[in-house]
């Protein structure tokens, strides 16, 4: 880990659902839990970056009602829109992006920076 590189953390109801969706975004699983441990907390990297999948309180993430976001940066847009079946725009403030959902309906946005459109 670099100097002033940081991770998120982000509460999940559903650990295994989580880890399905963000390996398609390009995020691996880097540790497991030794045998008999609980597998509560994962952490995945894509290379440049670290999320922290935890276990959510329970009742802490209401549907429809997720106030967590992440802003993933992939030059590779157009590709990884494909695989969510999605369309990217550019927009006025720079950025060439689509938003997904994740399975507790974490905005997930994921974009690259492109010229402005105003």
């Amino acid at each position: 880990m670099q100097s002033g590189a940081f991770a998120t953390i982000l509460p999940c109801n559903d650990l295994d659902a989580s880890e399905r969706f963000y390996e398609r975004l390009g995020f691996v699983r880097t540790e497991r839990p030794a045998p008999g441990e609980p597998d509560a907390y994962r952490i995945l990297s894509n290379g440049t970056g670290q999320l922290h999948l935890t276990d959510a309180v329970e009742g802490w993430l209401i549907p429809g009602k997720n106030p967590f976001g992440l802003y993933l940066y992939r030059e590779d847009v157009d590709a990884v829109a494909v695989w969510f079946g999605a369309t990217p725009k550019h927009t006025p403030w720079g950025m060439y992006e689509f938003a997904v959902s994740d399975p507790d309906e974490t905005l997930v946005r994921v974009g690259w920076p492109s010229k402005p459109t105003t």
